[in-house]
């Protein structure tokens, strides 16, 4: 038995989850020393969809937002959620992409490096692990939990030795959906204890209000971390709550050796910003309840409030439920693949095709990503698919038996020559690759203000334009 350490995921996932990932940089900057003096083992700060919502409706550059954290957190390692050869994009990159991405990504502060795979193919995550350790990060390897006939205890572990023996320095149990129930928790965590020797961890969500109780378990079962949420920003489709297991483990075998009082300094100028989320409508009173149905579906938050948006924009809100039991004839057909970026954007889009569009047929309209999913272009689904499927969904297309990154040429010098009329600094490039259009639309704004900034020194100064 031994201290629990505790990651702290306020600055990224539990904003993610709650606020559609809108918190800015300013709005951290206050408390980020308070953080740093609380003890927590590290602080999720960055990855995951921070990246894009930046440079999509933040104006600001995630790099710059990655360096000022830095610039405040001295003690605490700093973490982000990397999605192998997705590097925080939603497609597969070419390896000489993802290697730069993480060189610069500890390059400007980041300590750990989480990185997993929506299917768990490990051939997804081998570049991104070399690189990591070139560049002597920590490699967190990440285990997308999921259930289905062909996911075991068994399965996970030995998926966990193969990640062990590519490198990783510690495990992530990553339970994006909050379906890993506190007597599963503990026996999953034996099992994978009692097959690696490095760390293990446990990220789950709060969704189906079992959030607490499986990090208690699997703090008995021998744990060595855990992920949770400053208390405002903490339960819902979020996170257990920070101070919650803290005060719990007190005077325990486990106890964290954090401060409540510190905690507390934290949580109060999260409060505020909490209250003025709710009030703006950021946060919507539905992701905060718990939603039992999440065990049933295995739909993540995000991928919820996504659908909903769907049926809206095409006026069937009322076919959500219809939605959600397609959501899991989709995922069977397609070999159970775990829901989490991007299968559970591919796998939802096209069960709201099948849902609107029924009197055509299942799968009369097949997107292309979907088709992508059953070709092979994700890598391997955990279960096999059927030929007479595959046939229906991609007719004689080639299907994709090798690791599909080595197919992508090199991207890097094609990238150089695009970003060169907008570079203002050497990750520009790393944007510009991950979000194209967004990215540009980001630098044109940026100069925009830049020439702003200067007209208005030039006012200052007495210097006008003739």
């Amino acid at each position: 038995m031994a201290k629990v350490l505790i990651t702290e995921t306020v600055l990224r996932d539990a904003h993610q989850s709650l606020a559609a990932t809108r918190m800015t940089t300013e709005e951290m900057i206050p408390v980020l020393d308070a953080m740093d003096q609380v003890g927590y083992y590290s602080l999720e700060a960055w990855g995951g969809a921070t990246f894009d919502s930046c440079l999509r409706f933040l104006h600001e550059d995630p790099w710059a937002r990655l360096r000022t954290i830095k610039d405040h957190v001295k003690n605490t390692k700093l973490q982000m959620l990397f999605r192998g050869q997705n590097i925080l994009g939603y497609r597969h990159y070419a390896d000489d992409v993802v290697e730069y991405f993480v060189q610069k990504s500890i390059a400007n502060g980041i300590d750990i490096i989480r990185i997993f795979d929506a299917l768990n193919d490990a051939r997804n995550l081998e570049t991104a692990i070399k690189a990591t350790i070139k560049e002597k990060g920590h490699v967190q390897a990440a285990i997308s939990y999921t259930t289905s006939p062909f996911h075991t205890n068994e399965g996970f572990a030995q998926y966990a030795k193969q990640l062990e023996e590519m490198g990783a320095n510690s495990i992530c149990i990553k339970d994006m959906s909050g379906l890993l129930k506190p007597y599963e928790a503990y026996q999953l965590v034996k099992t994978i204890k009692n097959t690696v020797s490095i760390p293990v961890n446990l990220h789950c969500h709060y969704t189906a209000g079992l959030g607490s109780m499986t990090l208690l378990k699997a703090i008995e079962a021998g744990v060595d971390g855990v992920d949770t949420a400053i208390s405002p920003l903490a339960m819902g489709t979020s996170h257990t709550p920070t101070e919650s297991l803290v005060a719990t483990l007190q005077g325990t075998p486990y106890d964290t050796g954090l401060d409540l009082a510190k905690l507390d300094v934290v949580a109060k100028h999260f409060n505020k910003i909490r209250e003025d989320y709710l009030a703006s409508g950021l946060i919507d009173p539905k992701v905060l309840k718990v939603d039992v149905n999440a065990l049933r579906y295995q739909v993540p938050g995000g991928m919820l409030s996504n659908l909903i948006s769907q049926l809206k924009m095409a006026g069937k809100s009322d076919k959500l439920d219809a939605v959600l039991e397609e959501v899991a004839n989709v995922r069977a057909d397609a070999g159970f693949p775990p829901l989490v970026t991007p299968t559970s954007q591919i796998v939802g889009t096209q069960a709201v095709n099948n849902v609107l569009f029924a009197n055509e047929g299942r799968y009369a309209r097949v997107t292309k990503e979907f088709k992508g999913l059953v070709r092979g272009e994700y890598g391997k689904c955990p279960a096999p698919i059927s030929d007479d499927f595959k046939k229906k969904i991609i007719g004689d297309d080639e299907i994709i038996d090798y690791r599909p990154a080595d197919k992508i040429a090199p991207e890097i010098d094609s990238l150089r020559q695009r970003v060169a009329p907008y570079s203002e600094q050497d990750e520009d490039l790393l944007s510009l690759a991950l979000f194209e259009q967004v990215a540009i639309k980001y630098f044109d704004w940026r100069k925009q203000q830049k020439y702003k900034l200067d007209a208005n020194a030039d006012a200052e100064n007495g210097i006008h334009a003739i």
